[in-house]
């Protein structure tokens, strides 16, 4: 995440905690419940999530509401000293919420459950005051939550798309180059190591983008950038084999020339059936090639065969994406149709400017 992303996502978050915390502080304040300040309290602990996160855990926290009024009456009526029956409290509620995988809902209910040991109040309408603090304090992280600016969001997910694209492109024309050359004059290592970061962070970006939106997507973006972290895998395993190898049989001039062949296509919406046919073709001439005479060719041409096994993966995993998109099971905002057709009318143009 660039720098001036990163800062207006911080204030923006800030905006929100600051705008919605004093928002539930006076509403509170002006139906007269006891502990005002809290209903604050729970919208800043509720807003630090996304939008479905917020929905999920206001759910949560509404249900578990119940459970920490009797726990707590249960506890502090029948347990001597205040500190042993918070104690047991905590213990109880705490193996409860982990055991349903509700731990991020122990705050708030922690925050409840010292209203009723200092007041030792469980009157309905005390238990009413409580309900409404946690109530007011959730509707307003969600209706704040509301606010994300999508649009912004998926623009800056697209342009990392590209900007992966351009990596592995490079990467894929400095393993060619190795593989002629037998020098490694690039860092293909470090490049291999940036992308292989920044898909990382990437990841997240997507999780992020997808839990913030009420489109239903099940994760376009997320399972694109995921394929791309596996590919990067796959070039890591090439580059290593490359490495290995202690001389340049006359194939590795073909194998490079089909490298530089194929990172003209790595583009999103880019079809590998073709990319994989060719492939096919050189297993074929490769199998029907004179045996190796001594060990050291044998071994480089081995390592050779297994550089176009890792190619045959890359190509597989991108073909699997594409045909998860085809049939629906992958769904981006723009279609995956509208996308296909889009890059031909520009891979058209370009070859009509050439």
């Amino acid at each position: 995440m660039d720098r001036e992303t990163r800062i207006r996502k911080i204030l923006m978050t800030a905006l929100k905690i600051s705008v919605g915390s004093c928002a539930a502080m006076y509403i509170a304040e002006l139906l007269n419940l006891q502990f005002a300040v809290s209903a604050g309290s729970i919208t800043l602990l509720t807003l630090l999530t996304t939008k479905w996160e917020t929905l999920r855990l206001s759910l949560v926290r509404l249900l578990s509401f119940a459970a920490t009024v009797l726990l707590s009456y249960l506890f502090f009526e029948h347990i001597p000293g205040d500190w042993i029956a918070y104690g047991v409290f905590l213990f109880v509620m705490t193996a409860a919420l982990e055991g349903f995988g509700w731990r991020a809902a122990l705050s708030v209910n922690a925050v409840i459950c010292t209203h009723f040991l200092t007041t030792d109040d469980f009157s309905a309408a005390f238990i009413l005051n409580e309900f409404l603090l946690v109530l007011l304090g959730i509707s307003i992280a969600v209706l704040l939550n509301l606010f994300n600016n999508n649009a912004a969001q998926k623009r800056l997910i697209e342009a990392r798309v590209t900007t992966v694209e351009a990596g592995l492109t490079g990467i894929l024309g400095e393993l060619a180059l190795y593989l002629r050359s037998d020098t490694d004059e690039a860092d293909v290592w470090g490049d291999i190591k940036r992308l292989e970061n920044d898909i990382d962070e990437y990841i997240d970006m997507a999780h992020e983008y997808q839990d913030n939106t009420f489109s239903a997507q099940p994760g376009y973006y997320i399972d694109y950038f995921e394929m791309r972290a596996r590919q990067i895998g796959v070039l890591h395993n090439l580059h290593n084999e490359i490495d290995r190898m202690r001389g340049l049989p006359r194939q590795a001039e073909i194998v490079a020339d089909y490298i530089m062949y194929l990172k003209n296509f790595v583009t999103e919406m880019n079809d590998p059936a073709p990319q994989i046919e060719r492939l096919n073709v050189i297993f074929e001439d490769m199998r029907e090639e004179e045996l190796p005479e001594t060990r050291e060719e044998f071994e480089n041409r081995a390592l050779l065969y297994h550089i176009l096994m890792d190619l045959e993966e890359f190509l597989k995993y991108k073909r699997r994406f594409v045909i998860s998109a085809r049939h629906g099971r992958l769904k981006n905002t723009r279609s995956y149709t509208e996308r296909y057709f889009t890059e031909k009318i520009r891979s058209l143009r370009k070859n009509k400017n050439r």
